[in-house]
């Protein structure tokens, strides 16, 4: 009987493992809020002691430095307008650079896979050539040993294929313009969006009730086309104006003008990540069972369609993970752009805290804009990965 008393009493707290868990966690959150707390105090005493406080009016002054490219900018705009641009910038070629290495990896990385001798050995060799040599390296090659040296003058411009021209002074490809035809033309797009994502969630509900993974996407995507395609069609006038780069005198006038600096680190950035890419891309492939290309081949589907249908839905479990952790790369790694002239984030804000000397202060607005980036980044492609998931029984 005193047997059952004795085990029947509580356990002192002080014993309790789950206690115990829960006091070390606070003891340790403790311990780093006093840290922060004292670093955050010394630097205000550090700042104090040399006549300096944190502050932020200074974004409200005259920036008085050009920036030779993005949103329209003066001298006479703000510091925290010359900052907006350096983001904008920063976006820019992160987002264009995704596109591009995406596009690049997944071709290198189904190359790596051909049954052909050749492609498959170059495909081997870019990954190998480019992951290896250090990305300031490429930068450095694309610009000064590419943009700067083996293309002519404009004078004597590289003219490719759908008015495309290249010189030392960047790239000039055609673009578009509005018209006033836009307006019209612009009730499609709005009913072309809400169609599109109409059937998006269709399909993908189809998928979920299928319990097997898909591409809605591309669904919604043909939908939103066919509807402007339409409504170009119905609209009086052309909505959109596509002017081609001319040759005047010393320059190219129309089209769109994209930067030496621009352009050397779009294209460093997208072949580098390209070649991880690539090989995430392969080890997804492979890490897909042979019987499941097997049997898709046994119903009659071609090579390509079961690429398409079975392989790539079932590997982009395995590919959509670390692929996100690239695509983060990319975005902090363009503030190399630094070093070849390119107007970015990190590029302007040196120069604002050059100009200003607030080292601290730029030095928080850089790490916060590039943290938000990067979490941005990583919930849309965190929301892709949950959506791709099988739904297990």
């Amino acid at each position: 009987m005193s047997n059952k008393v004795a085990s029947s009493q509580p356990i002192p707290f002080w014993r309790d493992i789950r206690v115990l868990r829960v006091i070390a966690q606070i003891a340790f959150l403790v311990l780093i809020a006093a840290g922060i707390w004292w670093l955050f105090n010394n630097l205000q005493n550090n700042l104090k002691a040399s006549g300096l406080r944190i502050g932020f009016r200074f974004l409200t002054n005259t920036a008085g430095f050009p920036i030779s490219e993005g949103l329209h900018y003066s001298p006479t705009n703000t510091n925290g307008y010359a900052f907006l641009v350096g983001i904008v910038n920063t976006i820019k070629v992160s987002v264009i650079g995704i596109v591009l290495a995406t596009i690049i990896g997944v071709i290198v990385g189904i190359s790596r896979l051909s049954s052909n001798w050749l492609v498959k050995k170059l495909a081997g060799f870019y990954v190998e050539v480019v992951r290896n040599i250090p990305l300031l390296v490429q930068l450095f090659f694309w610009y000064f040993a590419v943009m700067l040296t083996a293309l002519p003058l404009v004078k004597n411009s590289i003219h490719l294929p759908g008015s495309i021209y290249l010189t030392r002074r960047g790239v000039n490809i055609p673009w578009v313009t509005l018209t006033n035809s836009f307006g019209s033309w612009a009730w499609y797009i709005v009913g072309g969006l809400i169609l599109a994502i109409t059937v998006f969630m269709f399909r993908r509900i189809q998928l979920k009730r299928a319990e097997r993974p898909g591409f809605p996407i591309i669904w919604a995507a043909i939908v939103f086309i066919v509807v402007l395609v339409a409504g170009w069609f119905i609209t009086p006038g052309n909505p959109l104006n596509i002017t081609v780069p001319v040759l005047k005198r010393f320059n190219f006038t129309g089209g769109l003008s994209l930067s030496t600096s621009f352009t050397a680190l779009l294209v460093g950035l997208s072949v580098y990540t390209a070649a991880f890419i690539a090989e995430i891309v392969r080890a997804g492939i492979l890490a897909i069972g042979k019987g499941q290309t097997e049997a898709a081949s046994a119903v009659g589907l071609s090579k390509v369609q079961v690429l398409r249908l079975v392989i790539l839905p079932q590997a982009l479990r395995v590919i959509i993970p670390p692929l996100a952790s690239q695509y983060l790369n990319l975005t902090k790694n363009s503030s190399l752009a630094i070093l070849i002239g390119y107007y970015d984030l990190m590029n302007v804000g040196t120069t604002i805290f050059n100009q200003t000397g607030r080292a601290v202060e730029m030095i928080l607005l850089i790490m916060a804009s590039y943290l938000t980036m990067s979490l941005l980044t990583s919930l849309a492609m965190n929301y892709y990965n949950k959506r791709m998931k099988l739904v297990e029984r």
